[in-house]
């Protein structure tokens, strides 16, 4: 019983998500505390009167959520009732000065919800933020007489994400109105009608796909909280379901069971917020089935390995924060450790060798007997490598592709170097490939999707200087058809040339990259260049292809670098582990190694130089401003850490289990030497070395990056007088993710860049 009023509890709080507004003196905020068994969740309501019309949004505080806004809201005769249409959600209160006492009802079930007047709150401190008159200002800035706006490069592109039905009858795409909102369409192929499946409202469909023929399903969450919920929907856009119907909990889209039509595998935070577990959902009824417990936080399963069929046949668990092992089915319905390993070793299942009769066949990826990890064919109960199947000795090798039409067979391997690269196999993808390739010089190309039957292709295009083209190809007929321009309005002739660079750190490492040069660059003029770290950091990596920050910097321009620094991903465990603990450190020495190769190299002008990232990549922004505080003519610090200590104190619950590998990976304050190395390289303790103008931006619910830490770097420089324009946008999280949003930030930062990178006196970051 207990479990079940929780989890009624939870929905209840999750549908409050459409609450609407009042009328007359009800305009305000309202804070009431919603119990449900000893469990309690405050809930605010604002409400404001806009030209007559009554609207309003909801808090909820413990879940980060800010500013939702709610359907339906009716004031009259001092009775106050809240209508979630969809899900059945009723509240009645009766308005009594500064209170209203009254009821919430669902699922014939009343709990008792009385609210009393409060002053709304807002994540971090409102009163550091820039007003976006002053926002404007400084965008305003971004003059000349260019071919291209900022609109031009980060507009959502009009259609986009195009996706065939599993029998082809059907392709569907998001479609872009004039509102910004991108709504999904299903397309009859024989036919051309179009029909709305999905319609995105106040919040952002994140992630769409078939489930089968009729349905559909995809991820949306609150704000950019990133509590994901999952939603199954008809092709039509009729029986809409909310499958993880569960508030403050994290869904995750697991696996599609190409051989039952009718259910899904999610993984779900619900019963542990530290943890994630596997349950296997109906997309029409919603009934959930947990597949599998998940009940050891302090060693938690961290991933999951299902068959075609559902069945789980392997798991990897986390041991004693830092080591993992990995299970595997013991024919008794049960599972036992096959290989025990430290987290640094890559030993995972790729896919089950569906076309061998052992079915205890595999395709690993694997990197313990070898530096670079490489595709091995593995038998798991034996326990042993049958064969390997492919390696590079440059590169991390880990991808690959199976035919289930031809019985699982090998179609190609794949990896990333300086160029992504596909190795056919089969024979019949030997004629795929060299038919795509030999149609498509000098593009990249992925199958972005495939009918069940595999004669129908969808092929993605891409370049340096090419955002993405569709086309299809009909395998039977031989025949490419396009389909579509993700940004026509961009064209090929006039962007800029992105090309890979090979340097040497100075301590001896080959660091590769990127450059992104303006034309003027190719004429021999040296430009101002916008160093660009990446996220992560550990495990990411930049690659070649059609980068709009880029482009639209070279429009300006501006050169961008960007550099796979020590601690990036695709290039070896040894290159790897080099940057471990040297977050900041060395990491940041090959940064600026980089910088002083392009500059060497003649390309661009080692005065005006700007920095740039976002969430490590802000990190980095602020670290080098306080590390070479005279190499950086200014900087743009998007979501970045700027304390090391308060960073490992607000990370998300399901972080928490492997809070001792992010230890390993940056700093554990706990042992004396790196707590002095954190402090160090926490530029939250290095303000006085900041000298050159810098620009924050953040997104008030991000829930990795909080936004204390924009608050305390912003807060500190205007302490000391300086000029420091914050943007923060309190409908999203880690990154922006809404196109106006988006838009806003890239104007000001051109703004920003013309200010500071344009001119031959940079000026002081003093306010005048």
């Amino acid at each position: 019983m207990r479990t079940k009023l929780s989890n009624l509890f939870a929905t209840a709080v999750f549908l409050l998500i459409g609450v609407s507004s009042y009328a007359q003196d009800i305009s305000g905020s309202w804070k009431g505390t919603l119990s449900v068994q000893g469990m309690e969740m405050p809930l605010i309501f604002n409400v404001s009167n806009e030209d007559g019309v009554l609207k309003s949004t909801m808090d909820s505080p413990s879940q980060g959520a800010t500013d939702i806004p709610m359907d339906e809201t009716i004031f009259s005769d001092n009775q106050l009732t809240i209508v979630f249409k969809q899900a059945g959600i009723k509240y009645v209160g009766t308005a009594d000065g500064g209170a209203v006492n009254g009821t919430f009802y669902q699922g014939g079930m009343e709990f008792p919800l009385n609210l009393e007047k409060t002053v709304k709150t807002i994540p971090g401190n409102p009163e550091l933020v820039s007003s976006d008159m002053d926002l404007q200002k400084l965008a305003s800035l971004d003059e000349g007489n260019y071919r291209y706006t900022v609109e031009d490069y980060f507009a959502k592109p009009k259609a986009s994400t195009f996706r065939f039905s599993p029998d082809g009858k059907y392709m569907s795409y998001r479609e872009k109105d004039e509102n910004g909102k991108r709504h999904i369409y299903v397309k009859n192929v024989a036919t051309g009608e179009a029909k709305r499946a999905i319609e995105e409202k106040e919040e952002l469909v994140r992630g769409y796909g078939w489930i089968n023929n009729e349905r559909l399903v995809y991820l949306m969450d609150k704000g950019g909280d990133e509590n994901y919920h999952v939603y199954a929907i008809n092709l039509d856009g009729s029986n809409l379901k909310d499958l993880t119907p569960f508030d403050g909990v994290q869904a995750q889209f697991s696996d599609l069971l190409k051989e039952d039509k009718d259910h899904i595998i999610v993984l779900m935070n619900k019963n542990n917020k530290q943890v994630f577990e596997p349950f296997k959902v109906n997309v029409v009824s919603g009934e959930l089935k947990q597949l599998f417990k998940n009940d050891d936080p302090a060693n938690p399963i961290a991933g999951y390995n299902f068959d075609k069929d559902g069945n789980l046949k392997a798991y990897t668990k986390i041991r004693d924060g830092v080591e993992q092992d990995l299970y595997y089915e013991d024919g008794k319905g049960g599972f036992e450790v096959i290989k025990s390993l430290s987290w640094k070793d890559a030993f995972g299942i790729l896919n089950f060798d569906y076309a061998t009769e052992n079915p205890h066949d595999a395709y690993m990826v694997s990197n313990i007997e070898s530096d670079k990890s490489k595709i091995v064919l593995y038998d798991l109960k034996e326990e042993k490598v049958i064969k390997e199947v492919f390696s590079n000795e440059n590169f991390d090798v880990s991808n690959m592709s199976l035919s289930r039409k031809r019985g699982y067979e090998l179609d190609f391997v794949s990896y990333e170097g300086e160029k992504s690269v596909i190795l056919p196999v089969s024979d019949s993808y030997k004629k795929l490939h060299k038919r795509i390739t030999t149609k498509f010089p000098g593009k990249q190309y992925s199958i972005a999707d495939a009918t069940d039957d595999e004669n129908n292709l969808l092929i993605f295009l891409q370049s340096d200087r090419l955002y993405g083209e569709y086309h299809s190809y009909d395998v039977k007929k031989d025949e490419f058809k396009f389909l579509y321009n993700l940004m026509p309005q961009l064209k090929e002739e006039d962007m800029s040339e992105m090309r890979p660079i090979t340097f040497k750190s100075r301590d001896g490492l080959t660091i590769h990259g990127y450059i992104t040069l303006p034309k003027a660059a190719l004429a021999g003029e040296k430009v101002p260049v916008i160093v660009n770290p990446h996220g992560g950091p550990q495990g990411i990596r930049d690659s070649w292809g059609f980068n709009p920050e880029a482009q639209l910097f070279a429009s300006r321009g501006y050169a961008t670098l960007q550099v796979n620094f020590r601690i990036s991903g695709g290039y070896g465990k040894e290159f790897l582990e080099s940057g471990f603990k040297q977050i900041g450190r060395k990491a940041m020495d090959d940064v600026e190694d980089g910088l002083k190769y392009v500059i060497d190299q003649g390309w661009v002008d080692a005065k005006k130089a700007a920095i740039y990232g976002g969430s490590h990549g802000g990190y980095a922004v602020l670290r080098g401003m306080t590390k070479t505080p005279d190499l950086y003519a200014c900087g743009v610090d998007y979501v970045g850490v700027s304390n090391l200590f308060t960073f490992m104190k607000t990370i998300p619950p399901y972080w928490k289990p492997y809070l001792k590998i992010i230890k390993e990976i940056w700093y554990d304050e706990d042992i004396a030497e790196e707590k002095k190395i954190m402090e160090e390289v926490s530029p939250v303790y290095q303000i006085d070395k900041i000298k050159k103008p810098l620009f924050v931006v953040q997104g008030a619910n991000d829930p990795r990056v909080n936004i204390d830490e924009s608050d305390q770097i912003v807060s500190a420089l205007r302490g000391k007088g300086y000029d420091v324009p914050y943007m923060v946008k309190y409908d999203e999280g880690h990154g922006f993710a809404k196109e106006e949003n988006s838009i806003a930030l890239y104007k000001a930062m051109m703004g920003f860049y013309a200010k500071h990178l344009g001119q031959d006196q940079i000026p002081t970051p003093l306010k005048n």
